[in-house]
């Protein structure tokens, strides 16, 4: 639709999308009159009832809707590790409440369908996505250049920086706590809150530094993912002149703010009271010292 502003006598029309091949779009625009061998079929609904998308389309909503169900446990997580230990100011009362919530850690189906499911969908799909944008800037603009070669492939955003090493920092996560505990007796049954401690305690450097690298790229990865959703980012500012720039630093500051607030919250029950639980004894404690040996190129140190 358009619209017409009074004030400049200008007739505002809405943008095109350009998320279609050039061909497609050249036949939005400019429908050959003179094909009288080939004339234009009416567009026809997919099977099943289901429109015609591109794949970037169902790719985007993807990588969407799956980080809305992993923000869903990842503020579950912060409750049990971050919250209410400081709220207990204790490692052992605070396991009560982590007991509660087991099954959606360890449990099925509630971890695949809160944890696996929705992360590797999101990895895959922005993976995807940049090769679709790539093969499509590749058709529109020519050339026959390597797959490698960065010509077309799209502008890492400063949000897709933060993930690439949160994926790493959170498989190594899940591996320690979910793989390594499986090759033991009872296997992930022991890990709570004390098999943390246990770390801090006896791998003080180790520890401090993987959990302050794992928080603080997550929370600010998590973050900005959403400002982006809700179109809060500095970039998506629509004001023109020099508002606009007030307004980017403005949106830059606030998230950075709630980056800096949430990440220092999950620090302080993390590192105030988990990391400060101390060593587990007897047999448990001997236990946890095999499991963190099982750790690749540090294990052996550990």
């Amino acid at each position: 639709m358009a619209s017409y502003d009074r004030d400049s006598g200008l007739l505002e029309l809405e943008p095109s999308p350009v998320e279609d091949t050039p061909q497609e779009i050249k036949d939005g625009y400019f429908g050959s009159t003179d094909d009288t061998e080939n004339p234009a079929q009416p567009k026809r609904s997919a099977t099943l009832g289901l429109s015609q998308h591109s794949p970037v389309w169902y790719l985007s909503r993807i990588q969407k809707y799956s980080s809305y169900v992993f923000t869903a446990f990842g503020l579950a997580h912060i409750t049990n590790t971050s919250i209410i230990p400081l709220v207990t100011r204790s490692v052992p009362e605070s396991e009560r409440y982590l007991l509660l919530t087991r099954p959606y850690y360890q449990g099925l189906p509630a971890e695949p369908l809160l944890v696996i499911i929705p992360l590797w969908a999101h990895v895959i799909s922005g993976v995807a996505l940049r090769i679709v944008r790539r093969n499509i800037n590749a058709q529109r603009y020519g050339g026959k250049t390597s797959f490698l070669s960065s010509q077309f492939w799209p502008k890492v955003s400063g949000i897709s920086q933060l993930g690439y090493p949160f994926v790493w920092l959170l498989v190594g996560h899940i591996f320690i706590n979910r793989a390594i505990p499986n090759q033991f007796p009872g296997g992930q049954s022991n890990v709570n809150l004390s098999y943390v401690s246990h770390a801090f305690a006896k791998h003080p450097v180790v520890s401090y530094a993987g959990f302050t690298a794992l928080i603080s790229i997550g929370v600010s990865h998590i973050t900005w993912g959403w400002a982006k959703w809700l179109g809060w980012t500095p970039d998506q500012v629509t004001a023109q002149g020099g508002e606009r720039q007030m307004y980017k630093k403005r949106r830059w500051y606030i998230i950075n703010g709630i980056t800096a607030t949430v990440t220092g919250l999950w620090m302080a029950g993390g590192f105030g009271v988990v990391g400060k639980g101390g060593l587990a004894p007897g047999y448990i404690g001997r236990l946890y010292d095999q499991m963190y040996q099982r750790i690749p190129l540090v294990g052996q140190w550990m």
